[in-house]
């Protein structure tokens, strides 16, 4: 018979709890190595306080414009090929497609069919409980709900202000996630999946973007403030690169103004001709770096060496400038 060991932990106890919440974390999960992730915990964190911000901002507007209970509420964020998103739409369902100027490419706002319809029906004073059609809306249905479209994306604007200016405009509406073209079937884009409720009505919302339009803005909205010694540090480099920089040689050349010939006469040239440098007596002479005339001068000389002679800027000059 073997002996319990007193030192070890029950059955069940914290130990073997803790250990089993150890191994549901470390379950593993699908990577497809074709399609490497690109969303980092930085840019993860960066889109939640967006997207946290528009779920409320969003329920505002739901509660006020529907005149009745509703709520959006972030679920969580992912990242999918555009492909593998759609195949995990429902269909009919509700999508709104939009331009997300001066970015290139477009977002997609999707939610059930059914929501979609009972939004229009508490517009018009109805309760919205009701059995609702599965069929594409009307014209006045779609007017009617493109109000509530346009002030959903007016908040994402807000809320994405402090990454990216944006400027959504509802482009399409479709009811068949095959014919939502937002994307290319392979490109890389954010998901962003709520539970949205109005009413007794409950259902998932997702909002779409594509994370090549937003990854630089990502990038520099993820980057960690620089501390005051690091910002002391930057500028005693950037002195130091200044004070070395007015120490590198640079070739200047004094020269008298271009000439123009023919390419035949260029050909012809032979020693002892003479050609016109056609530069006029009173014109002071061009003082040159690598092609770029930053001063004028007069030929002088210095200790019995030729010298040029710095003089104000023509006038013929300054407004050959401006």
């Amino acid at each position: 018979m073997t002996r319990p060991d007193p030192g070890a932990a029950p059955a069940g106890g914290p130990l073997s709890q803790a250990l089993g919440s150890r191994a549901r974390r470390s379950e593993p999960r699908t990577y497809d190595f074709r399609r490497p992730t690109k969303l980092s915990r930085d840019h993860v964190r960066v889109l939640q306080i967006a997207q946290e911000a528009f779920a409320r901002q969003a329920t505002t507007h739901l509660t006020s414009m529907l005149r009745t209970g509703a709520r959006l509420e972030l679920a969580g964020i992912e990242q999918f090929s555009y492909d593998d998103y759609v195949a995990t739409l429902p269909e009919p369902i509700f999508i709104a497609t939009f331009t997300i100027e001066p970015l290139a490419g477009k977002g997609m706002l999707a939610y059930p069919l059914d929501m979609a319809m009972a939004t229009v029906d508490h517009m018009l004073g109805g309760s919205g409980s009701a059995e609702q059609p599965h069929r594409p809306m009307t014209g006045m249905e779609s007017a009617i709900h493109g109000h509530l479209l346009e002030r959903l994306l007016d908040e994402f604007a807000t809320t994405f202000a402090h990454i990216t200016t944006v400027q959504p405009e509802i482009d399409s509406i479709e009811y068949n996630p095959q014919l939502a073209q937002a994307a290319a079937g392979s490109d890389t884009v954010m998901v962003a999946s709520f539970s949205m409720a109005i009413g007794q009505r409950e259902g998932q919302a997702t909002l779409v973007l594509p994370f090549s339009s937003f990854a630089q803005a990502l990038n520099n909205a993820a980057s960690p403030q620089l501390s005051e010694s690091a910002l002391r540090k930057r500028k005693r480099a950037a002195e130091a690169l200044a004070a070395r920089l007015n120490l590198v040689p640079v070739d200047v050349s004094v020269r008298f103004a271009p000439l123009s010939v023919s390419s035949e006469d260029l050909l012809s040239l032979a020693v002892g001709d003479v050609l016109l440098l056609r530069h006029p007596r009173d014109s002071p002479l061009e003082v040159t770096t690598n092609d770029v005339t930053f001063a004028y001068a007069i030929a002088s000389n210095h200790r019995r060496r030729l010298a040029a002679a710095i003089v104000p800027t023509p006038a013929a000059a300054v407004k050959d400038t401006a």
